[in-house]
């Protein structure tokens, strides 16, 4: 990239919020500097539901968009307007989860931005005040979902690497998490994705975009971007995706790179 960026693009989880859902005051104070000059675009693996609360803490105009579920659904902000998605039919998934993962729990997104889930996940895990509701296996997807969630806690994040290749996923793009858990999505489908949707809509090129992340599905976002920046915490094959490493979350790595132009 040369020159300011002219758009930026954020994850959450990891990247604006560490593990306890807190994000400090310089983070908050440097996103609502930069949002006063350029668009800046959520982009996450969240719901709808628990990404509003995150641009309201943010203060982030009104008029912008958000790119939820791993790039699925593109959104306005903050009306929450679906301008794109993209789903999938979960069901082959489902029934081999069910052969390799028998303990495993799984969710799906409603159209309403609540989970169908079939055991709860622990606090937090789907964001904080999620709307929830236990069904079966057989209710789990009764119709193309935009996400399917796979989480173990007994499980650790090399099992669920490991679990990814034995599910021989085909026909759906997947993402192994910070611990024991998958996101499936549908295939072709990123947070780039969404990002293509969001900067037509913005009539803003890739080239002048600058793109944060710490996760596995962050990679194509930040390989996307005119500039990627992941954070120290990232996965080793995310730091190396990207064009440059800075702090952890903890240090407010955020605002350190945007206090460079904003």
């Amino acid at each position: 990239m040369t020159g300011k960026p002219t758009v930026v693009a954020l994850d959450i989880d990891g990247t604006l919020l560490d593990h306890d859902d807190l994000m400090s005051a310089a983070v908050v104070d440097a996103v609502r500097r930069t949002a006063a000059q350029v668009p800046v675009v959520l982009a996450t693996g969240r719901a709808w539901s628990t990404t509003l609360p995150i641009g309201e803490r943010l203060g982030l105009p009104t008029g912008g968009f958000v790119v939820c579920s791993n790039g699925a659904r593109t959104m306005r902000y903050p009306d929450g307007l679906v301008v794109d998605e993209r789903t999938f039919d979960p069901s082959t998934v489902i029934a081999s989860v069910r052969k390799y993962a028998p303990n495993a729990r799984m969710a799906v997104e409603d159209s309403d931005g609540s989970y169908l889930v079939t055991a709860p996940f622990p606090d937090g895990d789907l964001g904080a005040n999620a709307k929830i509701r236990v069904v079966g296996d057989e209710e789990l997807a009764p119709q193309p979902v935009t996400r399917l969630i796979i989480r173990d806690p007994e499980q650790s994040e090399s099992d669920f690497v490991h679990l990814a290749e034995r599910l021989g996923l085909h026909g759906v793009s997947y993402f192994v998490g910070w611990t024991a858990w998958l996101d499936i999505a549908p295939e072709g489908v990123d947070k780039s994705t969404g990002l293509k949707v969001a900067l037509a809509q913005l009539d803003l090129d890739p080239s002048g975009l600058l793109a944060i992340g710490d996760g596995r599905n962050d990679i194509e976002m930040l390989t996307y971007a005119g500039l990627g920046i992941a954070m120290d915490s990232a996965p080793d094959e995310v730091k190396a995706a990207a064009d440059e490493v800075t702090k952890s979350v903890q240090d407010d790595g955020v605002a350190a790179i945007l206090n460079r132009w904003f």
